[in-house]
């Protein structure tokens, strides 16, 4: 007896130039700056992986166009969600040969395992840059990305001294490809702009003239986790009519305009938080693929 076949699995793996093709339909187009957050679990099997994928939205783009993922690593801190679950349960001597274990940060050769293949594929390719951001660094491909990762201030994750305010100012579009809106770092940007936002201690380990250091700093308190719900309600807006949907391998692509989405969460932020703008979470979406912390 044959093997059954599982409803929306392809029997055979996705190509490039298919991924390329439906992301055409969906509307990315040549010279484009493209910010992606990706899950290639719900994208399903592809003929060359992760690196395919990374080639089909290059494809698209084109030599002109600009390709920007997040490359987020709270793998070096002890003041991030990941950090608290990896110690729970922990006495203080283990939690401090976890912190003594951390790796200080290294934008060139640090990797990003939280933010899935897509991303790490993104940072490994040739003439990749990264900026500079030891916890929520970018990495770009194409020729604007020495503008999108320049200057990233040590003490602005996600800010007006982050790339995201040059994808704003680029009029980058977004695309969530397999992922829903809880993954959309656009949002952050409004977290910044909203009248007085709470503000956090974050603490991680970097490199300091070939010496390992911690460093602590104040930034502004980031919390995604209501993200999805804004999403949702962006997407039903005036605004998020702009936001297109089509199939890209086996899963869901949206794509939209970062300043539209800006534009509607520095609306919603303050109606839906009201006076407790943020409760304090660590910016740093989570792939569906990505491996456990």
């Amino acid at each position: 007896m044959s093997a059954a076949r599982t409803p929306g699995v392809p029997t055979v793996p996705h190509s490039r130039a298919t991924l390329a093709g439906q992301l055409a339909t969906l509307g990315v187009g040549r010279g484009s700056v493209l910010m992606v957050h990706a899950s290639l679990r719900a994208v399903g099997a592809v003929d060359g992986g992760a690196d395919a994928v990374a080639a089909a939205l290059r494809d698209v783009v084109g030599p002109e166009g600009t390709l920007v993922v997040p490359a987020f690593t709270p793998e070096n801190s002890d003041t991030s969600a990941q950090y608290h679950a990896r110690v729970r349960g922990l006495g203080e001597r283990e939690r401090e040969a976890v912190r003594a274990a951390m790796p200080a940060f290294d934008p060139a050769t640090t990797a990003a395992p939280s933010m899935g293949r897509l991303a790490e594929a993104v940072r490994r390719t040739p003439g990749s840059v990264r900026s500079a951001h030891p916890q929520t660094s970018f990495a770009a491909l194409g020729p604007r990305a020495g503008h999108v990762v320049a200057d990233h201030h040590p003490d602005c994750h996600l800010g007006e001294d982050s790339p995201l305010a040059r994808l704003h100012e680029l009029r980058a579009r977004v695309l969530l490809l397999g992922t829903g809106f809880g993954s959309c770092t656009a949002f952050h940007l409004a977290e910044y702009r909203v009248p007085s936002p709470p503000r956090r201690t974050y603490r991680c380990v970097v490199r300091d003239g070939g010496r390992r250091r911690w460093w602590e700093y104040e930034d502004v308190a980031l919390d995604d986790s209501d993200f999805a719900a804004l999403g949702a309600d962006f997407e039903r807006s005036d605004r998020g009519r702009a936001v297109r949907t089509a199939q890209v391998g086996s899963a869901t692509g949206r794509l939209f305009r970062f300043p539209a989405a800006v534009a509607f969460a520095l609306d919603w932020l303050p109606a839906h938080r009201g006076g407790a703008l943020a409760r304090g979470g660590e910016p740093c979406p989570r792939p569906p693929d990505a491996p456990p912390p």
